[in-house]
């Protein structure tokens, strides 16, 4: 029955209201009707109701479902099984997938230039070619099912890709206006605006202009610009300067994906990267950041190599030929261009090789590459090239690099939204090592810098997570507990909450996230999934049906 006639499916009673503006809580109840919040009220309002479901929410915090603004789940929501649960675990109703990268669109260009041996790889790009692939792969994610709602910038790599493929240099003018066509039709299909990953190719060999071309296609339907910039430790503040031009030309906002300042030699470099940002703003560009709250962030150890050493997708032959390899080798000693160094920032010893699959390195999975390096009898650079080419993959790695201090002041940053950079793992089916951040971003930070610590306020840490992201990409129906908007909703006890996840043992699902709706659907219920899969795909301000 309708909510005015006084029925209603779920009454949420007697929790602490934490709508997402970043107001006081209060004890309040709460109302859904089908997939909408139809009632929120002073506890007890609702007392008198109908309802086919009433929850005591005693004790606990009620609060809008979190909003991942990084998410990575693309093979969990297009070929996994959706469920997301380390995701969903930690309060998450929602991932925006798309730094870097995205499954479409591909060009004829980009599918002739893919390895015709990796026949997955080669059947998901021959579907989202043609016209309104972006929106193809929106609706394939919904129809296969998803535990979170879903959504997407489209990746300015994949972009590059369909003008470029794999090739270095300056794109030509017939090439940027394939690229920004593509952008202009990917908006119009729902994404949110276009994503950079400045430090992997091909989006590396990606110009400034270029990427203000781009921006200058996807302006006009309100388009978003997220950066994983150039640099995040040696060319940090020139990374920002970069991002903050490309905003004042391309006419768009930006976002800066996982604020941080690399390395130990840049961790002077937090503060004053903070003041360029508030700079930026004071001046009237909309610039803002958000992050991940961890000392070590996650990539491929192949980021350890030149990014021209992937030029034309031919990695592995670059390898395997001794006169490539002395060149990798030379500039990894001595760079002779600006690029992030990974393995130099993080050092050795504070490169963590997640997993190792090949029969001879198999052993080493989980140790330091300096220890791998000893054990073997070689030098790092040798090892991680060798490493790479037998597992024939970028061979996924953590790396040691931030400073807790620096963590701790981005959280106060009243721009700064969270985001976990990460896929949502299953402990029962996932293998090797993993960043803990799959698993307890949210919770981590409600643990331990909001009880344990006082970072952050409740109140504004819920803000990050929530209302903050939807404001920030437009999202119009979600982010806030108030009535008319959609029922994603998380009841977590603010007493127990907390992540369980190590970087030694990773695999360990969050506590303290008692239940969560999506869409109105309960998807956890008493802390376990309850099997349903009511993620909606959602769209940017550009779309057009």
């Amino acid at each position: 029955m309708k909510a005015s006639e006084g029925r209603y499916d779920v009454i949420i009673e007697h929790g602490r209201i934490v709508d997402g503006t970043g107001a006081d809580w209060f004890d309040g109840d709460l109302a859904i009707t089908g997939d909408r919040i139809v009632a929120v009220t002073r506890a007890g309002r609702l007392r008198d109701a109908r309802a086919t479901e009433r929850v005591d929410a005693r004790g606990h915090v009620v609060a809008p479902g979190f909003i991942d603004i990084q998410g990575q789940s693309v093979y969990q929501f297009t070929l996994g099984d959706g469920r997301v649960l380390g995701k969903i675990t930690q309060g998450v109703t929602t991932e925006i997938l798309g730094e870097g990268d995205t499954p479409a669109p591909v060009s004829a260009k980009a599918l002739s230039d893919l390895d015709p041996t990796d026949t997955l790889t080669l059947a998901l790009a021959r579907r989202y070619t043609g016209p309104r692939s972006f929106d193809r792969w929106l609706r394939d994610m919904e129809a296969h099912g998803m535990s979170t709602n879903a959504g997407s910038f489209v990746g300015a790599g994949t972009l590059r890709q369909f003008g470029m493929a794999q090739a270095q240099g300056p794109a030509d003018a017939a090439a940027l206006a394939a690229m920004q066509e593509a952008a202009a039709q990917a908006m119009r299909d729902g994404a949110f605006g276009f994503a950079s990953a400045l430090i992997y190719p091909p989006g590396n060999y990606a110009s400034t202009a270029e990427l203000i071309a781009i921006a200058k296609a996807v302006a006009p339907s309100g388009g978003v610009y997220i950066t994983h910039m150039r640099g995040e430790g040696d060319g940090l503040l020139e990374s920002v300067d970069e991002a903050i031009r490309i905003g004042r030309e391309g006419g768009v906002p930006v976002e800066i994906y996982h604020l941080k300042a690399g390395g130990v030699r840049n961790w002077s470099k937090g503060p004053r990267v903070i003041a360029k940002i508030d700079s930026a703003r004071a001046a009237g560009l909309d610039i803002q950041a958000d992050m991940y709250p961890y000392q070590a962030g996650g990539t491929g150890l192949s980021a350890c190599l030149p990014p021209w050493a992937s030029a034309d997708g031919k990695l592995f032959d670059n390898l395997a030929n001794p006169a490539m390899r002395a060149k990798m080798r030379a500039e990894m000693e001595h760079q002779s261009f600006p690029w992030e160094p990974l393995c130099d920032l993080a050092t050795p010893d504070g490169v963590l090789i997640a997993e190792l699959k090949s029969p001879a390195l198999k052993r080493y999975g989980g140790m330091r590459l300096g220890a791998i390096a000893k054990a073997l009898g070689k030098d790092w650079i040798e090892t991680a090239m060798d490493l790479i080419a037998t597992e024939h993959n970028r061979v996924e790695t953590i790396f040691f690099m931030m400073s807790e201090e620096n963590v701790r002041l981005n959280l106060r940053q009243p721009w700064i939204k969270i985001g976990t950079d990460a896929d949502g793992l299953d402990p029962d089916s996932a293998t090797g090592l993993a960043h803990p951040r799959s698993y307890g971003t949210y919770t981590r930070i409600l643990g331990r810098y909001v009880r344990d610590e006082r970072v952050l306020t409740l109140e504004d840490a819920v803000r990050k997570f929530t209302s903050a992201v939807a404001t920030r990409l437009a999202i119009p129906d979600r982010g806030v507990l108030k009535p008319g908007m959609r029922a994603d909703i998380v009841i977590f006890d603010p007493a127990t909450v907390a992540e369980r996840a190590t970087f030694e043992k990773p695999h360990q699902l969050s506590v303290g996230v008692r239940d969560v709706w999506v869409n109105g659907a309960r998807v956890l219920k008493d802390g376990r999934h309850t099997g349903a899969k009511p993620g909606r795909a959602l769209r940017g301000p550009g779309y057009a049906p």
